[in-house]
C-alpha cells in the first residue's frame, strides 16, 4: 500500500510513518518542517518539504500511486490560532481542502484525519462520547472541526473513504517540550533534569492521556478497516496533573516537588472521552495504561 503522511516529521505523525513502513507500505511523507524535525524522518520514507496549501502538492501525486492518505500536519498552538485565526485557517482548513482536491484529482481511496477532542470544549458530561454538541473554545477548536465536513461532502459527492479521529491528550516518544509540548513532556523533560515542574492551579484538574503508540495503531487499523466513521480515541480514564507527577516520581530515582502558581483563564477542569466506539467500529483499545506509558516514555527520554 502506497500511503501519503502529512506532517510525517512530527510528533505524531512521524511514529506513524515508522509503523507504516515497519508494517511493509510504501510512504511518502509531507512536512514544512514548522515544527516537524529532520531527525524523525524515517529514511526509507520518501521527503518532500512542501506546505499543504502549495500547488505544488498535486505533484507530489502525479509522481507517485497513493491509495491512502493520513492527515496530521496541522497548526496545533491554541494561543497562535488566538493571536492569528487568519493563520490558522489557512493552514488547517485551506491546506485540508487542498489536499482533499488533490485526492480527489487522482483516485484515493481513503483519507484518515486527526481532529482533536478541542472541538467539544468544556463538557457536558463525561466521558464525552462522539455525540457531545460541538463546543470549540478557541480558533483551533473551529479549524479542527471545519474539515470534518468538508471530508464528509467529498465521500458524498466523490465516494473518498474516510476515518476522522478525534484524539485525547496524546504524550510519548518525540512529543517537543520546548515548544506547544503537552503536560507530559514538559514534565518529563523539568522531571529529569531535576527541576521542578510548575502546576497551574490546584493540580487536581484530570485528563485523559493517550500513548502515541496507541495512535499508530488506530491509524495502521483503519486503513482497511472503519470506513467512514468519527470516533474518540482515548483511554476513557481521568488522571489529575498530580498523578503525573506521582507516577513519575515513581518512576525516576528521585523525588521532585511541584511548584503551583495561580489557575490560568480557559482550562479546562476535567476531560475524558469514552472510546467504546472505537472498539466497536474500528477493533481498537489501548495497549498502554498511564503508568506503563510513562515508564516508555522516560525511557525513551532518558537516553
Amino acid at each position: 500500500m502506497e500511503v501519503l503522511v502529512t506532517g510525517g516529521a512530527g510528533f505524531i505523525g512521524s511514529n506513524i510513518v515508522d509503523g507504516l513502513i515497519e508494517a511493509g507500505h510504501q510512504v511518502i511523507v509531507v512536512d514544512n518542517l514548522s515544527t516537524g524535525k529532520k531527525e524523525n524522518l524515517n529514511d526509507q520514507a520518501e521527503f518532500y518539504n512542501l506546505d499543504l496549501g502549495d500547488q505544488e502538492l498535486k505533484e507530489v501525486f502525479r509522481e507517485n500511486e497513493i491509495s491512502h492518505v493520513i492527515h496530521h500536519a496541522a497548526q496545533i498552538d491554541v494561543q497562535h490560532s488566538i493571536q492569528d485565526p487568519l493563520s490558522d485557517a489557512q493552514n488547517n482548513i485551506l491546506g485540508t481542502i487542498n489536499l482533499l482536491e488533490s485526492c480527489r484529482a487522482y483516485n484515493v481511496k481513503k483519507i484518515i484525519y486527526a481532529s482533536s477532542a478541542a472541538v467539544y470544549g468544556e463538557p457536558d458530561y463525561l466521558p464525552v462520547d462522539e455525540d457531545h454538541p460541538i463546543k470549540a473554545m478557541s480558533p483551533y477548536g473551529i479549524s479542527k472541526h471545519t474539515p470534518e465536513h468538508y471530508i464528509k461532502i467529498y465521500n458524498d459527492l466523490y465516494n473518498l473513504k474516510y476515518t476522522i479521529f478525534r484524539y485525547a491528550n496524546v504524550y510519548g516518544p518525540r512529543q517537543d517540550p520546548k515548544g506547544e509540548g503537552g503536560v507530559v513532556s514538559i514534565f518529563v523533560d523539568k522531571m529529569l533534569a531535576e527541576e521542578r515542574p510548575v502546576i497551574f492551579g490546584d493540580g487536581q484538574q484530570t485528563r485523559d492521556f493517550v500513548h502515541v503508540y496507541d495512535i499508530v495503531k488506530a491509524n495502521l487499523l483503519a486503513l482497511d478497516n472503519g470506513d467512514n466513521i468519527l470516533v474518540n480515541i482515548s483511554t476513557q480514564s481521568r488522571d489529575s496533573v498530580n498523578d503525573l507527577v506521582d507516577h513519575l516520581n515513581d518512576i525516576l530515582p528521585y523525588n521532585v516537588e511541584a511548584i503551583y502558581k495561580e489557575a490560568r483563564q480557559g482550562d479546562i477542569r476535567h476531560s475524558s472521552l469514552a472510546n467504546q466506539k472505537a472498539e466497536e467500529l474500528l477493533g481498537w483499545t489501548p495497549d498502554y495504561d498511564f503508568k506503563t506509558g510513562l515508564e516508555q516514555t522516560v525511557g525513551y527520554y532518558s537516553k
